[in-house]
Parts: structure tokens; sequence; C-alpha cells
């Protein structure tokens, strides 16, 4: 199963926000830090979900902070695509559904202020492993 979304400018309707919002009230894209914490000390018998987010940075992000996710979160990788301020996350994560497992995420991200300060996700897949 693949559950993606393109976030794009346009206000997402109120079934797409119910669709894509975490058991603890936030928005995948906006990141969760509860559903992070939550995924480092998952059940091993809930699903295992290949899970991806792009995001925009307000400022370049230097190497060393692409380099300091693996330090910080193994399972993750912080890449940036040949277009500047485009960053992907991506990595491995169990969690009991897609919304789950891209809010923690991105609620990586939220509790990792220091690799990035202002970021706007613009595009969220889960595919279930």
């Amino acid at each position: 199963m693949i559950e993606t979304a393109n976030l794009s400018l346009r206000s997402q309707t109120h079934a797409d926000i119910v669709r894509w919002t975490c058991p603890h009230g936030r928005h995948a894209a906006e990141g969760c830090v509860t559903c992070y914490h939550a995924s480092t000390d998952a059940d091993p018998a809930l699903p295992l979900w290949e899970v991806a987010a792009w995001f925009v940075s307000a400022r370049p992000m230097p190497i060393r902070a692409l380099h300091d996710v693996h330090r910080h979160g193994s399972r993750f990788a912080l890449d940036q695509p040949s277009t500047p301020l485009v960053f992907l996350l991506s990595g491995q994560t169990r969690a009991a559904t897609g919304v789950e497992a891209v809010a923690g995420l991105v609620g990586f991200l939220v509790d990792n202020r220091h690799i990035v300060d202002e970021f706007t996700v613009t595009e969220i897949r889960a595919v279930h492993s």
C-alpha cells in the first residue's frame, strides 16, 4: 500500500486534512514529536514503512548537518536533490499507520531543530514494506 500526498499552496480538503492527521492531532506534514518518539521504541510487530518527506528550507543547510542526521537517527537519511533549498528526508520506521510513520519522520526534524530550523514540507509518502 502506498500513501502519498502532494502538499501544494492550495488548501487541502477537509477529508485530506483528516486523512493525514495523526492520533495526536498533528498533520503529518507538520510532524509529531510524540509519533517520532513512539517510533524509536516501536513494537516489532507493527508494520514497517518506507517513508519520505520532501521539504524546502529557508536557508541553505551545511553539508555537516546532512551528515548529522545519521548520528541522531541512523534509520533516516537526509539528502539534497539537485534543486537548491530542496531536501529529502527518508527512512524506515514502524508504526500502526502510514500517517503515524510520516508524522514521526517529520517529527524527527521538529525534535532536532538544530539540523534545520525552518522548513516547509511539500510532499509526503509512506509505503508499507
